[in-house]
């Protein structure tokens, strides 16, 4: 692809060169005064911020002119696919915000059991296109996560224990760099690069096209188990989570029973462990593996039924609403009693109805991938732990919800070991240690300060070239 790339020296004003890179565009260049402004700049958690301008791309060229105008003004530069970056990092004050929102074309090749999927696409914009073909992949739990940001994080998902990490499905990807080239990383070119774009999130560059190795799973047997949450039904949860048979992947929430069509009335608000399920495999077997969780306790309501894989993701659609959230997370090898008897207590208690404790069991295929591998170096860890605060009104007084996130917080985080960056919000540079211990940290400032010496792609979960 020839790019013309911008003398970072040239001369002119901010103003005069935005009106400039507005007719250098294929797509659309939103700025204070354009009508769709607050639109633009609004994201799932927050519309506070005020972005210097917003760039919707169409093209790789696009995200170049863009990449090349911010470096050329030292401006910082916000990548938004999803907009679910739980720090914020999708827009910012003063930012050129590089919004993929008219890029999500996906290309499913059934031949070869590929995708090529745009960067602003979400886990559902390719989980309808690949399921017409029997194929899919293994993405984010809520639909409309964008599966640039989901992705470059790691991409834990539905059948993480069958499949992997989305970042194990990659195969290549198109990146513009900080000096405007576009390059393709992969096993064979850049490996340096593709390593690091696999879980070192959005410090290197800014990917425009993922190529996918898709996976064969058309109808699965999924929903939502409700079980009485004690601490016995807890314990025989996690004890089962990691030692089922790997089609089987669970995300379990210790919450308040919530008013969804299949929980009875009179059990609305009562606590429970919803157990969302997704087995991949032939249907009869996963009755029988899903059996041993039915038998924990008598559910009060089982929404588990044979369907297609993207129908799961009617059971996350209300994620996808507009919300507030305060949250920490932890990799665990276990959790003690007084740990499962504390998020007993607090979802019992929260300061918001829709705050929860979310369990996810890992291992299988997610384990069996080396740890230095790839950027994400967590492979041995068994559970995934969250404490995740959630109130709807983005005018309440955030303070109660945070206090009772950093309560339960400082009970479960001896326990705990690393994090996963796409679950981290802004909390310092030791916790983006805890994301890439030892080595991986070092390996990623490696790369950094071979791509992206200045740090142009710093509003990230960031690693400091030097």
């Amino acid at each position: 692809m020839a790019i013309t790339t911008l003398d970072s020296g040239a001369p002119g004003t901010v103003t005069a060169d935005l009106q400039t890179l507005r007719a250098r565009l294929k797509g659309e260049l939103i700025t204070a005064e354009h009508a769709n402004y607050d639109d633009a700049r609004a994201t799932l958690y927050d519309s506070s911020r005020f972005p210097l301008a917003v760039v919707r791309v169409k093209c790789a060229e696009d995200v170049v002119e863009a990449v090349n105008f911010a470096r050329r003004h030292g401006v910082l530069v916000a990548v938004r696919s999803g907009g679910h970056s739980l720090a914020g990092y999708s827009v910012a004050d003063d930012a050129i915000v590089v919004d993929f929102s008219r890029m999500k074309q996906v290309t499913v090749d059934p031949v070869t059991g590929t995708a090529r999927v745009q960067a602003g696409a979400t886990s559902f914009d390719l989980a309808g296109p690949a399921h017409e073909h029997g194929l899919a992949l293994s993405t984010g739990d809520t639909q409309s996560v964008g599966i640039g940001g989901l992705t470059t994080g790691g991409g834990i998902g539905f059948m993480v224990r069958k499949y992997g990490l989305a970042i194990d499905n990659l195969l290549s990807a198109e990146v513009v760099m900080a000096d405007g080239r576009v390059v393709t990383a992969s096993e064979r070119e850049h490996p340096d690069l593709f390593w690091g774009i696999r879980g070192g999130g959005g410090n290197f560059g800014i990917i425009t096209e993922f190529t996918f190795r898709l996976a064969p799973v058309d109808h699965i047997l999924g929903g939502d188990l409700l079980l009485p949450a004690t601490p016995e039904v807890i314990r025989g949860y996690l004890d089962y989570a990691v030692s089922a048979p790997e089609e089987l992947t669970l995300i379990a929430n210790v919450m308040l029973a919530p008013p969804a069509p299949y929980v009875p009335e009179d059990r609305v608000g009562e606590l429970v462990l919803s157990v969302l399920t997704t087995w991949c495999g032939d249907l009869e077997e996963g009755q029988r593996a899903i059996a041993p969780l039915r038998s924990l306790a008598t559910p009060v309501a089982d929404a588990i039924a044979p369907m297609p894989y993207p129908a799961i993701y009617r059971f996350t659609e209300h994620l996808t609403e507009p919300h507030q959230a305060s949250i920490r997370m932890m990799f665990a090898d276990d959790l003690s009693d007084t740990s499962v008897q504390a998020i007993l207590d607090a979802v019992g208690y929260p300061s918001s109805p829709y705050s929860l404790v979310q369990l996810r069991g890992l291992g299988g295929a997610f384990g069996r991938v080396e740890a230095d591998a790839t950027a994400f170096a967590h492979r041995d860890r068994q559970y995934f732990v969250a404490v995740i605060g959630v109130w709807l009104d983005p005018d309440e007084d955030r303070a109660p919800h945070e206090a009772w996130t950093a309560s339960l917080w400082d009970v479960l985080r001896p326990e705990g070991e690393g994090v996963y960056v796409n679950f981290l919000e802004e909390e310092g540079n030791e916790r983006v240690r805890q994301a890439y211990p030892g080595r991986t940290y070092d390996r990623l400032q490696e790369v950094k300060r071979a791509y992206d010496p200045e740090n142009l792609f710093r509003l990230n979960q960031n690693i400091r070239p030097r």
